[in-house]
């Protein structure tokens, strides 16, 4: 198997799922879907939003809801891809558990790590949130700064990283 970490980030409503999910099917392999997303948060406007992704993934890739623990999905994906959507949804799940920031990006270079050890696929998904406005909270600038370590983190990884803007890639690593 090709071992490679392809990192789509972008901002909200870019286009950079559907691009980490035509990198999937692109790729050939068997696919294994992480959704980061917490289903027992779940309000009526992210129901609409799951119920958009679910319907365009293809029936034969394995899902993967409600769990958390991404080194361990990473041991468990042999012979198939991994595509987490969304890195900034694990993050803030792990937030909202009070686990301090120093521990989750811990955490994901465990998981950036043993993928590079056992030589596994993945896709990563994640937003840019350092474009925008500052946060007001603190909670807020706490999110935006473990968002902008873990982002910083993956790319260091990543044997390429694509910017998703406007449904466009651009190239940030590993072109050509």
């Amino acid at each position: 198997m090709n071992s490679f970490l392809h990192f789509v980030i972008g901002g909200c409503r870019s286009g950079k799922s559907r691009h980490a999910e035509s990198l999937a099917t692109a790729s050939g392999m068997p696919v294994c879907f992480v959704a980061t997303y917490a289903t027992e948060m779940m309000d009526d406007e992210m129901r609409v939003r799951i119920a958009e992704h679910r319907s365009r993934r293809p029936s034969h890739w394995s899902t993967l809801e409600d769990r958390f623990d991404l080194t361990n999905q990473v041991v468990e994906s042999e012979n198939a891809l991994l595509l987490v959507d969304s890195i900034t949804l694990w993050l803030s799940h792990h937030l909202m558990k009070r686990r301090p920031s120093a521990n989750i990006l811990m955490d994901l270079e465990e998981a950036l790590r043993t993928a590079r050890q056992l030589g596994r696929a993945l896709v990563l998904v994640s937003d840019e949130v350092g474009m925008g406005l500052a946060p007001e909270s603190h909670d807020g600038i706490i999110f935006r700064d473990l968002c902008g370590s873990a982002n910083q983190l993956i790319s260091r990884y990543a044997t390429k990283v694509e910017l998703i803007v406007a449904g466009l890639p651009w190239v940030l690593k590993g072109g050509g």
